[in-house]
């Protein structure tokens, strides 16, 4: 056994040290510093002597005592068999008659630690209608009203409160060919409310040579009450649902709601809610200005309304 290239004592030298200790009495102390080490490595390598004798003073490997157990291929084979067939960890371990944490760490190691990696992932449905106005996707956010700097810029809860301010709803209305995009801040989100944002956003519309022909929604109580249904059909606009608990398939709306927040809502520090809201129309006009040049190749709405029809 080759001794550490670091180590100050040989294995000779070690049991010379204690052999003085235990046979002539001398002060391990004194021995340590004689031999240039502390006296803790001395303490060391007396209790390795009692314990295992001249033999345990060889240098040992720098490598842990105990190794984690592996599954050989056979087992390895056999988990991935049971864990296809949905086993959970624990009855796979039960199985093998092997450790638990192995069997986890195998699995991990497999990517298939989780059962939801056992299928593949469904892919991703894009979609766009043809021609602009065919659906209208609508949603809503809400933002917290504020008098001054929040906590968030100034660090201090205490002042950076608003308390009572309460919340204002962000209401929007994405064109699904074009991703036009009207926005108002309005004080709640009950039906009349949005009825009448319906109304405003679709003669807007209308004024950018868009005609609305449908309009998609989540089940929000606002969107499921009579009051919407009604006003829809005197639009003349088919009402069109998101699937339950599947936020994706008003996914325009959604991301639009997100770009919002990065590009309007959460850009600067506002000194007020109101302040904020008056950089809204501002934002739009860039915002719509853009999606003009990028999704209609540098036509306007009425120009490509016009292509479409002919």
């Amino acid at each position: 056994m080759h001794s550490h290239p670091n180590a100050r004592l040989t294995p000779i030298s070690r049991e010379r040290l204690i052999r003085r200790h235990l046979n002539e009495g001398v002060p391990l102390k004194a021995l340590a510093a004689q031999a240039g080490i502390s006296l803790r490595s001395a303490y060391k390598w007396l209790a390795r002597f009692r314990d295992g004798g001249v033999t345990a003073l060889a240098d040992r490997r720098s490598v842990r005592r105990t190794q984690r157990r592996t599954l050989d291929p056979q087992q390895l084979q056999q988990a991935m068999d049971l864990r296809h067939q949905r086993c959970t960890l624990r009855r796979i371990a039960k199985a093998l008659k092997a450790p638990l944490s192995s069997v986890g760490r195998a699995m991990n190691a497999l990517g298939l630690g989780r059962l939801r990696n056992l299928e593949p992932k469904k892919p991703v449905q894009r979609y766009q209608w043809e021609r602009p106005g065919d659906m209208i996707h609508v949603d809503i956010k809400q933002l917290a009203r504020f008098h001054r700097v929040g906590h968030r810029i100034t660090g201090d809860p205490r002042k950076g409160s608003s308390p009572g301010a309460g919340y204002e709803k962000v209401h929007v209305a994405v064109d699904d060919a074009t991703r036009l995009s009207y926005v108002e801040v309005l004080a709640d989100e009950k039906g009349p409310t949005t009825v009448g944002f319906l109304s405003r956003a679709v003669a807007w519309f209308n004024g950018q040579g868009i005609e609305c022909r449908r309009v998609l929604s989540d089940n929000g109580s606002a969107y499921k009450s009579h009051g919407w249904r009604k006003a829809c059909q005197v639009m003349g606009l088919k009402v069109k649902k998101t699937r339950p608990y599947t936020p994706r398939t008003n996914g325009k709306a959604e991301r639009f709601i997100k770009t919002l927040l990065e590009e309007w809502a959460y850009v600067m520090p506002y000194s007020t809610s109101a302040a904020r809201n008056e950089l809204l129309p501002a934002y739009l006009r860039i915002y719509n200005g853009r999606r003009c040049h990028m999704a209609l190749g540098g036509l306007t709405p009425q120009q490509r309304l016009a292509q479409l029809q002919a």
